[in-house]
């Protein structure tokens, strides 16, 4: 939106985040609050159940479980913003926070559900509501866990991210995994297809401004959608048999606990929290030019998780603060909350229809593959951005190899670990995790060393 500042408010207005812009600029602020995120937001859906066996390209009979995934991934992002921007007592940083579904936690659930088909998602819900209660309970200790978790551990962790994902780009881009092994696996047609998602991106994000470039991603994968109409390769079966209307199902997955999904959903709630109060830092500093206060990090954290942990009462994945929507108040300036409600409401209205959900399962998965190779290696990219800021001495550099020659090593090649016990394996697998615990613990016990030794 390129609408001056001065005809939104003044200076002081613009950085309080009670204040409430004329309507007229407030609704279009909100829904680019919202365009900044959709794309991201119902991409680990789609990912999951892909791997699961009933996603994109999969033929299952279950295909309909992604509709409702994605419908609720839409749906609860908006009421866990809600939580944020109206909060309840202790719950609610009262600040412009958008929340979404988080990246962070696919690592870990991937090889939860890998080709387990539908049955394996009550095992993940289980992981994704005990995960959220810990994250919640977190609220008033995160800022006194911060100092093992410095910029060398979190850049890691963000790196981590985005190397894993990657692969799941390129395999979308493909054609899909359920293609792979097929002639049409890797055809001229399918790259060609993705890399008009990504030259699009990357010209609306590079040579265009306000709106068209915030929302570059969107645009890329709606150009992208229709050279892949024109192709014959778009179907619009399921959207006519998707209801007009639907309210979510409790349990719609069931139950069933995995001491796997609650030691992995709880230890990367910790680095999801940590994620959190940067984000939190972030639109303090860039909308309000101050820190966040302690009331409002423990009041973010408690929203995040109970966030989380309603979200996979009825289907979700794991929410988080997302982080462009913090550069996106940067820009704009805007720090009103009042915009950021506005956008939850149109995620709210967006998640009780599943045919928004079925319009989206309509997209190509070489479209979206070529959509998510940009996202997942601005993730890793962001990642590098973090560790720009550590000091890079030996005992860092030393650090930093173990941990990612480990980490990902074990996600390379999960076969090394296959005498371990299933639980160690699938949380070993992930590798993120085995990363971010070295990493935690080699730098809270190894000594600093001298400034002479540092290198360049």
């Amino acid at each position: 939106m390129s609408t001056s500042n001065s005809a939104i408010g003044t200076p002081e207005q613009l950085r309080d985040p009670n204040y409430t812009p004329p309507m007229s600029l407030a609704v279009p602020l909100g829904i680019q609050h919202v365009l900044a995120m959709f794309v991201s937001n119902v991409t680990p859906a789609i990912i999951v159940a892909g791997a699961a066996g009933f996603g994109f390209g999969s033929n299952s009979p279950d295909f309909f479980n992604l509709i409702y995934m994605i419908q609720m991934s839409i749906l609860f992002a908006g009421i866990a913003t809600l939580f944020q921007t109206i909060g309840a007592g202790p719950v609610g940083a009262r600040l412009p926070i958008v929340q979404g579904t988080s990246f962070a936690f696919i690592s870990i659930m991937i090889p939860l559900v890998a080709g387990k088909g539908v049955d394996a998602m009550a095992v993940l819900m289980c992981g994704v509501i005990a995960g959220g209660l810990f994250h919640a309970c977190l609220a008033p200790f995160v800022g006194k866990i911060r100092f093992a978790l410095p910029p060398l551990v979190t850049g890691l962790v963000v790196t981590m991210i985005g190397l894993a994902l990657v692969k799941v780009g390129i395999q979308y881009a493909a054609g899909g995994v359920p293609a792979i092994g097929k002639p049409e696996f890797g055809s001229l047609q399918n790259w060609s297809v993705a890399l008009v998602v990504i030259v699009t991106t990357l010209g609306f994000k590079f040579f265009a401004k306000g709106i068209m470039s915030v929302a570059a991603v969107l645009l890329g994968l709606v150009v992208g959608y229709i050279v892949a109409y024109f192709m014959g390769m778009v179907s619009f079966g399921n959207v006519s048999k998707a209801a007009v209307f639907s309210l979510p199902n409790p349990f719609h997955f069931g139950f069933e606990f995995s001491l796997a999904a609650v030691i992995g959903f709880c230890l990367m709630s910790i680095i999801s929290a940590i994620e959190t109060v940067g984000d939190i830092s972030g639109i303090t500093k860039g909308g309000a030019g101050r820190e966040a206060t302690d009331d409002e990090i423990k009041g973010a954290t408690f929203a995040d998780g109970l966030g989380t942990a309603v979200s996979g009462i009825f289907g979700a994945l794991p929410n988080t603060s997302f982080s462009q929507n913090v550069g996106l108040i940067a820009m704009t300036g805007v720090m009103s909350r009042t915009v950021v409600t506005i956008g939850a409401i149109f995620l709210i209205v967006c998640g009780l229809v599943p045919k928004v959900g079925a319009m989206i399962s309509t997209i190509p998965i070489e479209v979206l593959g070529g959509g998510v190779i940009v996202m997942f290696g601005m993730v890793a990219s962001a990642g590098i951005s973090m560790l720009s800021g550590v000091n890079w001495n030996r005992r860092n550099m030393v650090i930093f190899a173990v941990s990612l020659s480990i980490g990902l090593g074990l996600q390379l090649v999960p076969e090394a670990l296959q005498h371990l016990p299933q639980t160690a394996k699938v949380l070993l697998t992930s590798g993120l995790l085995p990363a971010a615990f070295i990493a935690i613990v080699l730098n809270l016990i190894l000594p600093e060393e001298l400034a002479a030794e540092q290198t360049n």
